[in-house]
């Protein structure tokens, strides 16, 4: 069921870009990716908790403790509730001065400007609070529910596109509102949904301190982490911004489009993955918890490469093909976005085997400071003269400086993680596999283009990965595995 909703996000999340793009222009795009940023970049504190929620719900589901389970989540919601309140006031006082004194927007779209901004922040509210209820969906599996309404989301959001050239309105701020309905009225289905299926959804108005302590300890040390993400994801459009101008932060706003969107592929697999190695290390089974490690990182590097190697060699035909006009820079900040994705999908099924650890502090204090090192960089190298390639390439080298931490990490945290295995075996293999795949089907594609290219490029590197990874990374049992559910497909569809 995610990957059904995937196609169906890939594919209408793609087309509503092209027209929104086109609908509103460079500059209104620019001004709704810049001005969003803000907001996001205030969310940190929110998405800390959301880890920590996500972690705790999990972790007492699976030790069948339904009461703990209920009083978990009161705590967690009455928490979020408090961020969001925090949230609103920082965003309305020093993100509006921000907003007015710092970006680089012109005069006349300002006041549209300010129409998403206030907008932005009342959807951030909701989708802070709207955290427990997500982790309780995941916490128990059920995916085919948040498919399901992610599918009723993705195509609402093709509907506001249609909506666009109504009447003689603005059409930024226009934009601005229906995304914001829409948003109100997907999580109250979330919502709706939780507090009738799951009984520990049910708000009791009271802060349990035995279960705020370490909610609050497990967030807390994942704060500076957070905060320093926000601010380096932010502020690489706001260094954009400042350097060159609104239209580089539309050609990033592309960019991060089809970032998020091929991303899709793999964030599936580790969203499936997750309350399974968490589960597996609240009941002490080490030796499933490092096979569902390896088996999480060959699936979404495998899965992600098939789309990334096509994509990242025919970045510019494609973006050309979808687009009516491909802003400057979008073509080089696609292809280093979607190879960093590479990098970052392994580091993200670490992180779930970080989190069922519970402990925070290491990972938080180096990988926080990686992040702000990495903005200092790019600040320094565009003040020397650098273009906005150096941003990306920063982006990208300090991705694997990351992918390093979080394996010292998890060692670490869990001495049973088999750190010699999982590097030699698995994630080194991954990476070579992808590397001969890349290059050997540019180096026989070399000559072709256009839709040739891209058609040939697509099969050939599919090939390629298909075969390496069933020949040198799964295991017998797990190419029994593949090969039974093929058929099972199979004779199902016959």
């Amino acid at each position: 069921m995610l990957y059904i909703r995937m196609f169906f996000t890939m594919l209408i999340g793609l087309y509503t870009s092209r027209v929104v793009l086109a609908t509103l222009g460079e500059v209104d795009y620019g001004i709704y990716g810049v001005v969003g940023s803000i907001v996001a970049m205030m969310g940190f504190l929110n998405a800390s908790m959301s880890g920590a929620t996500s972690r705790f719900l999990t972790f007492e589901l699976g030790q069948g403790d339904r009461e703990r389970l209920s009083r978990t989540f009161s705590s967690a919601m009455i928490v979020h509730i408090g961020i969001a309140l925090v949230v609103f006031v920082v965003a309305e006082t020093v993100g509006l001065w921000f907003l007015n004194h710092k970006l680089v927007i012109p005069v006349e779209r300002m006041a549209a400007a300010r129409w998403v901004f206030h907008l932005s922040v009342a959807s951030a509210m909701l989708g802070i609070t709207q955290v427990p209820y997500n982790s309780a969906i995941i916490a128990h599996e059920r995916m085919d529910v948040y498919a399901y309404v992610e599918i009723l989301n993705s195509v609402l959001k093709l509907v506001i596109v249609f909506l666009l050239g109504i009447g003689g309105y603005d059409k930024l701020v226009l934009y601005a509102v229906l995304y914001f309905a829409v948003s109100v009225l997907i999580r109250g289905i979330y919502r709706v949904y939780c507090i009738r299926q799951f009984g520990e959804c049910h708000l009791i108005w009271h802060i349990d301190k035995e279960f705020l302590k370490p909610l609050l300890s497990f967030s807390g040390w994942t704060v500076y982490t957070e905060m320093a993400f926000a601010i380096r994801q932010s502020g690489v459009g706001f260094l954009l911004n400042m350097f060159f101008g609104i239209v580089y932060n539309a050609a990033n706003g592309i960019a991060n489009v089809v970032q998020g969107v091929i991303l899709t592929f793999s964030s599936n697999i580790v969203m499936a993955f997750r309350p399974q190695i968490i589960k597996a290390y609240a009941t002490a089974d080490y030796s499933r918890m490092n096979k569902l490690i390896g088996a999480a990182i060959k699936m979404t590097v495998l899965l992600l490469s098939i789309v990334t190697i096509p994509m990242c060699l025919n970045a510019e035909y494609v973006l050309g093909l979808w687009l009516a006009k491909v802003p400057q820079g979008a073509v080089f900040m696609t292809q280093v976005l979607l190879a960093l994705n590479l990098v970052n999908t392994v580091s993200y099924v670490l992180m779930c085997g970080i989190h069922a650890s519970g402990q925070m502090q290491l990972y938080s204090v180096l990988t926080g400071t990686v992040l702000l090192l990495s903005l200092c960089i790019m600040y320094a190298l565009l003040k020397m003269g650098g273009g906005y390639e150096v941003v990306f390439y920063t982006l990208f080298t300090m991705g694997f400086v990351v992918l390093i931490i979080y394996i010292c990490t998890l060692k670490r945290n869990v001495a049973e993680f088999d750190i010699r295995t999982q590097f030699i075996n698995t994630i080194l293999p991954v990476f070579l596999i992808v590397l001969t795949s890349y290059f050997t089907t540019k180096l026989i594609c070399v000559t072709m283009v256009g839709w040739k290219c891209f058609v040939v490029s697509s099969a050939l590197s599919t090939f390629i990965l298909l075969s390496l990874f069933l020949m040198l990374l799964f295991n017998k049992n797990e190419r029994i595995y593949l090969k039974n559910v093929i058929k099972s497909k199979l004779s199902r569809g016959s």
